[in-house]
């Protein structure tokens, strides 16, 4: 009877010793995650959410605001803000003839219009670049004022 009491324990101890192990495997600590680089059990998906900073280019004679990271054209119909790939009332190829300007900002468009609008109005045209032979008479022109300057000097060291 000792034989079969002293395998029953053995047993019942095996047993036991298995379960208690087997918990305290199942339980790590919070050291142990840092240890191996884990920050944690993962419970579920995460979902990647893609951000865009927009950026706009604003077409004065038209009210029209293109973002070049959506490929959208927003503008008002009525009192309300839409955003279409395609202007309504003008074809792209017009717009894209039309002056336009890069705005400094990078959210809606409806936030910024009434400062946009009041520091490009419809008939804004952007400055013309100075060509070469413009460049040169603004230089002549430079020259003949320093010359001017420096006789109006002479005469009025002359007079003293």
């Amino acid at each position: 009877m000792n034989k079969k009491y002293s395998l029953a324990v053995r047993g019942a101890g095996l047993l036991a010793g298995g379960i208690i192990l087997g918990a305290l495997a199942g339980c790590m600590s919070d050291d142990t995650y840092a240890r191996r680089g884990d920050r944690g059990r993962h419970l579920g998906q995460t979902q990647a959410t893609v951000v865009y900073m927009d950026d706009y280019d604003y077409y004065p004679g038209y009210e029209v605001y293109y973002s070049r990271n959506r490929r959208e054209y927003v503008y008002r119909d009525g009192s309300n803000w839409v955003r279409r790939s395609e202007p309504r009332g003008i074809t792209v190829d017009v717009l894209l003839a039309a002056p336009s300007v890069r705005v400094d900002f990078r959210d809606s468009p409806e936030r910024h219009h009434s400062t946009v609008v009041k520091s490009y109005p419809r008939d804004w045209k952007k400055a013309e670049p100075k060509r070469e032979d413009q460049r040169k008479n603004d230089k002549d022109s430079r020259k003949d004022d320093d010359r001017k300057d420096k006789k109006d000097r002479k005469d009025d060291d002359r007079k003293n």
